[in-house]
């Protein structure tokens, strides 16, 4: 990918995710990631490793297969438990955190692997992720009357509005599980969406995609970014991307920290060129 990718207008511009703003400025640190050691029996998947992400940025986070990066995805969303080091999240430390309360909190996450209800449509799926949000009980939901009911509309507007930004109104009726695998990957984008994030992450959003469905996922990471002021990290291995869309880079290599810096820098970082850019080191 040669040329700089550009966010492009958004219809509806109206709309906002607004469930979980705070009063932290943008380019404050958001998420602190404190020494944080990782190991599944014995072995280590991330050692000691320490970086912050800042809120309105978009930070990559690469390495090698292997590097540890899911798993530190895992550690951000409560999903994994380090046994070394704490999260700082929104000013407040933790070791510890159910993935459900993460979500609660404000933290989003999309998967390396697709985990969509491949049944359901796309409008159904992107619903699921309003679930966090939800505020009446399975009682006034069951009748389906008044506050219910009018919550109900409210989530399917928020919804709509997702489908229509992420330009993907003709299948919103569509079962998941009929979709190209581009179009599956940006219904779970939205699903993601829907929750309302202060802070996205997203596990290889372009994988298996060709240029032009990179193109476009690209775009709309950029939109996110730029129109909602959504706070993300994402592990990408294309390159072209990474280098394109983000404002930092950290790097990892068999669960260490190798390198943290902007672009340009990461580029030319030789720890990373050696370790996993590929290019040989002449004296």
């Amino acid at each position: 990918m040669n040329a700089p990718i550009m966010p492009h207008p958004v219809a509806g511009t109206e709309f906002r995710l607004e469930a979980h703003q705070d009063d932290i400025p943008t380019g404050q640190t958001l998420l602190k990631v404190d020494n944080v050691s990782l190991s599944f029996g014995g072995v280590k998947a991330i050692r000691e490793v320490s970086f912050d992400i800042r809120k309105g940025e978009i930070r990559a986070i690469i390495g090698p297969n292997g590097a540890g990066k899911t798993s530190m995805l895992n550690v951000i969303n409560g999903f994994y438990t380090p046994q070394q080091g704490t999260i700082t999240y929104r000013g407040v430390p933790r070791r510890a955190m159910r993935s459900t309360q993460a979500a609660r909190q404000g933290i989003s996450r999309t998967f390396q692997n697709i985990a969509l209800f491949k049944g359901m449509s796309t409008l159904d799926n992107i619903m699921t992720g309003r679930i966090t949000l939800q505020k009446r009980n399975l009682f006034w939901q069951a009748l389906w009357h008044g506050p219910a009911q009018a919550e109900e509309i409210e989530h399917r507007l928020a919804v709509e509005h997702i489908i229509d930004f992420l330009e993907i109104a003709h299948i919103r009726k569509t079962p998941v599980g009929r979709l190209p695998y581009g179009l599956q990957k940006r219904v779970e984008l939205g699903r993601a969406l829907a929750a309302e994030p202060a802070l996205l992450l997203l596990d290889e959003p372009m994988a298996g995609m060709n240029l032009e469905e990179k193109e476009d996922m690209s775009r709309f990471i950029l939109d996110v970014n730029n129109q909602f002021g959504t706070t993300i990290a994402l592990i990408e291995h294309d390159m072209g991307v990474v280098m394109d869309i983000s404002d930092r880079i950290v790097v990892l290599d068999y669960g260490r920290k190798i390198g943290d810096g902007k672009p340009a820098e990461i580029a030319a970082d030789q720890a990373v060129i050696d370790a996993y850019l590929g290019v040989p080191h002449h004296d």
